[in-house]
């Protein structure tokens, strides 16, 4: 059965609004939990905030570059950023602020969804099980 408290509070973390989703998790799994299952929900739950964030930057990228001439700079200087460090960055998706700023430039510079799915989802997923073998 699925926790959806759990899933929603790791899905609201990974938007642009702040949550807890790694005390709940632990909060769960100190009340006996079953940690994978915990694990699992919490990943899909951040994975999905992740993707509405990814969606934002991608569909908003027009609203991203407004006023033009500095919004261009602006969005040319992430891109040549994001172009250094490349798509293994998204493992860092997990990451406070840093994260979703990342997510959210995913989208805008259109990396492709599968291959954000799968990193975002490596990154979460080992954040998450590193949480939970702390507790079990």
């Amino acid at each position: 059965m699925i926790d959806w408290t759990l899933f929603g509070s790791a899905l609201l973390s990974s938007t642009l609004f702040p949550g807890g989703s790694e005390a709940l998790l632990l909060y769960r799994l100190h009340g006996g939990a079953d940690p994978l299952a915990s694990v699992a929900t919490a990943t899909a739950g951040n994975v999905l905030g992740s993707v509405v964030t990814y969606a934002m930057g991608r569909f908003g990228r027009a609203a991203l570059v407004r006023p033009a001439a500095a919004a261009e700079r602006r969005m040319a200087r992430a891109e040549r950023w994001f172009g250094r460090f490349g798509r293994p960055v998204l493992l860092l998706a997990w990451l406070p602020v840093v994260g979703d700023a990342l997510c959210l430039l995913a989208g805008a510079l259109r990396v492709g969804l599968a291959s954000f799915v799968v990193l975002v989802t490596l990154g979460k997923l080992a954040r998450y099980a590193a949480l939970a073998w702390t507790v079990v």
